[in-house]
């Protein structure tokens, strides 16, 4: 199985679909681990900091397993490739784990849970990294066309987005009717998840082939390991990744974007349910779906719009234009957000998709780009390291959001004791936490994207001398 890419470089439909696939994992797990961690709090009664620090303590290994996973990909030898055996792998490993992750037995202790859940994550996310990592690796180099790389990248952002679309129900299903309480739902919501990472996670494995499987250089083999060396030669290939001036302000830009985002995804249930519903958690997780189901639908049709604008006026300015609509909607949340008009919660939905609709259909692309680049500096394809540090980034935001989170809710004086009656103090700083948050990181990823000078004439000029050097059109 496979395709052949043409001169052109052109991948047909069918395996962009099969590559967004590996998207839709990606994001499931995402969406899931950030949207159903509340449990903790509201089905297992655990401090909100805590619950924080669980999301944020996993991820702080990630700042080593990611560029290590990078580098493994990358320098892999093998007959099925250097991405395609770790992906089949990792699906498998972060399916079963997350399953497991959420069977809490009953009346435990908060240091027990916090416990199990910790060991748990560790785990999860390693399987995770094993499937992510070289997923996002192989989409960087299927195709050497300036605006391929961005219709493949909005093909994947499109499928992934299915993920987000169901996600913002995951709470109303943890409380439906059928299970006894929240705990009970979320582990058969688990059980489902896991099922499915395993069986559609692995079919991007199946079905793609790799461009550059023989283009890493030193080599190690899945059956034998130079410690020291390929030890040497880790820590050379991250200090070089990092030196790269263009990778760095991707970087930037999508920490304080998904940063920002995530940060209120995870405060505006409670902004939602203690203020527009004053403590109603069955309306406000309700509308807080209807919410973000628009806001995904919304995501869709953004990708197509950045997808077609970018090949117009360029990525950098379709970065601009979508980074202030997104900002327009964080604003509109002020007024949006309201208990004498509570179907008003929808309507910034729309505008905020803008966010990371972009970021993920333009910012996967000129990734792809930066790889070009770094090829010419080096003579080296290390997708697999740029594409680590890059998502370990994303990484790293979402655990920098769900640790903030915690405190940050504790810091307005919340208290999940009161129910609907919080004081008026805590409920307006949580209220100001949502919408200045975001706007401010936004307002900062635009400066950085702003001295990210890697452009289209750029980009296709380091193509050809990369294809004379090599002596092929690939």
């Amino acid at each position: 199985m496979g395709f052949k890419l043409s001169n052109a470089n052109h991948i047909p439909l069918f395996y962009k679909l099969i590559y967004g696939l590996g998207a839709f994992v990606n994001n499931l797990l995402a969406a899931a681990i950030g949207g159903m961690v509340i449990v903790l709090n509201l089905g297992l009664g655990m401090n909100p900091a805590l619950v924080g620090l669980l999301g944020a303590i996993p991820r702080l290994t990630d700042a080593i397993t990611d560029p290590l996973m990078g580098f493994i990909s990358d320098n892999t030898r093998s007959r099925w490739g250097r991405r395609r055996p770790y992906i089949f792998i990792g699906a498998i490993v972060a399916g079963l784990s997350f399953a497991v992750l959420w069977q809490f037995p009953s009346n435990m202790s908060e240091s027990f849970y916090f416990w199990f859940f910790l060991l748990g994550s560790f785990v999860f996310y390693l399987g995770y990294t094993i499937f992510a990592t070289p997923w996002v690796a192989l989409g960087y180099e299927l195709t050497a066309d300036y605006h391929e790389r961005t219709r493949l990248m909005g093909v994947q952002n499109f499928i992934g987005q299915l993920a987000y679309v169901v996600s913002p129900w995951f709470l109303v299903i943890m409380q439906a009717e059928m299970f006894d309480d929240m705990v009970e739902g979320a582990s058969y919501l688990a059980l489902g998840i896991g099922l499915i990472t395993i069986i559609i996670g692995i079919l991007p494995a199946i079905y793609l082939r790799e461009r550059f499987a023989k283009g890493a250089k030193p080599g190690i083999s899945l059956a034998s390991a130079r410690v020291i060396d390929n030890v040497k030669a880790f820590l050379k290939g991250f200090a070089l990744t990092l030196s790269v001036k263009p990778f760095r302000y991707l970087c930037y830009a999508t920490f304080l974007v998904f940063n920002g985002f995530m940060l209120i995804a995870a405060f505006s249930s409670y902004v939602i349910i203690y203020y527009v519903f004053s403590g109603d958690t069955e309306m406000g997780a309700e509308y807080a779906g209807w919410a973000g189901s628009v806001g995904a639908v919304s995501t869709f049709i953004v990708i197509a719009l950045v997808s077609m604008l970018s090949s117009r006026i360029g990525k950098r300015k379709t970065f601009f234009v979508a980074m202030w609509l997104s900002i327009v909607g964080y604003a509109l949340k002020w007024v949006c957000y309201s208990p004498d008009m509570p179907w008003l919660v929808v309507v910034p939905a729309p505008f905020m998709a803008f966010g990371l609709g972009a970021l993920f259909t333009l910012m996967g692309s000129m990734m792809a780009d930066v790889c070009d680049y770094d090829e010419l500096q080096t003579g080296q394809r290390r997708e697999g390291m740029f594409g680590s540090i890059y998502w370990w980034v994303v990484k790293l935001g979402m655990a920098a959001a769900l640790a903030a989170s915690g405190f940050l809710l504790n810091a307005t004086g919340f208290d999940v004791a009161l129910k609907g009656a919080q004081t008026d103090d805590a409920i307006l700083l949580m209220r100001l936490f949502d919408v200045l948050i975001p706007i401010l990181a936004t307002l900062l990823a635009v400066w950085a994207i702003k001295r990210y000078d890697l452009t289209e004439h750029k980009a296709n000029e380091i193509r050809e001398i990369l294809e004379l050097r090599r002596g092929d059109h690939g």
